[in-house]
């Protein structure tokens, strides 16, 4: 069994390992909290990986709740001259936009897989950003709205729309018209990695079900039926009208 020392400190970079817990949702790192028993933080943003790896700068996200002096230390461990971190206190919203923005990037690259423009992708970005908040909001309506503007919110999301590897298994699922399997397509292009909007997909759903709502998030739900449903990729773009969505706007009440 796992002991750690007494003072310790944990950083979750987990992005996914949602599940239903009674009528509410678990996130990763409250799992990880009651087995190491300490306090247990998450960091998310717009970080590919091997742009980090080549000191390109780029910004991160740690989501903390404790004493200052804990967050003074992890900011310091992990802030440079070429990663910045801004730590807020919001542990779920940071946690939860790490983990949802991989299923908006799967619509994005539908969108590409389609030879949509980019007006189109940045609408489905843009309603996928509501969606994430509303999403977020019905479960932990104490989320801070600016942490949707930082690097684990909005930069995040467009990173991951544009350039990561959801978007880009999204993009030849779409092309191989049903040809290819998820497990094909992530043997082909990914080298070992693992695709995460697709496990996040698929945690959501039932989630969505159980609270009814599926209607109320019409690109999550598209998303997952066209991944694992047979609903036609060209449905991506099917949705209710700006002025009808203003309603539930960022809410789910």
């Amino acid at each position: 069994a796992i002991s750690p020392k007494s003072g310790s400190l944990s950083v979750s970079l987990i992005k996914g390992g949602l599940e239903l817990e009674g009528a509410q949702l678990g996130l990763c790192s409250d799992q990880l909290r009651k087995f190491l028993k300490h306090n247990v933080s998450v960091l998310m943003g717009a970080n590919v990986a091997n742009e980090v790896a080549a000191g390109q700068f780029c910004e991160a996200t740690l989501g903390f709740v404790g004493p200052e002096e804990d967050r003074e230390l992890l900011v310091k461990l992990f802030d440079g001259p070429s990663f910045h971190v801004q730590s807020v206190d919001d542990i779920a919203g940071v946690e939860l936009c790490g983990a949802l923005k991989n299923v908006v990037a799967l619509g994005a690259g539908f969108c590409d897989g389609l030879d949509f423009g980019h007006n189109t992708k940045a609408a489905l970005i843009r309603i996928g950003l509501v969606e994430m908040t509303a999403f977020i909001r019905y479960f932990y309506p104490e989320v801070k709205d600016s942490t949707f503007l930082e690097s684990c919110g909005i930069a995040d999301l467009i990173t991951t729309c544009f350039g990561g590897r959801n978007r880009k298994c999204a993009e030849a699922f779409t092309r191989a018209s049903g040809a290819k399997t998820w497990a094909n397509i992530e043997k082909e292009l990914l080298g070992g990695q693992k695709l995460q909007g697709t496990l996040t997909a698929q945690e959501i759903w039932p989630v969505m079900q159980h609270h009814g709502l599926c209607e109320r998030l019409p690109l999550f739900t598209a998303i997952y039926q066209i991944a694992f449903e047979g609903r036609a990729v060209q449905s991506i773009v099917d949705l209710p009208s700006a002025r009808t969505a203003s309603k539930d706007r960022g809410k789910l009440d």
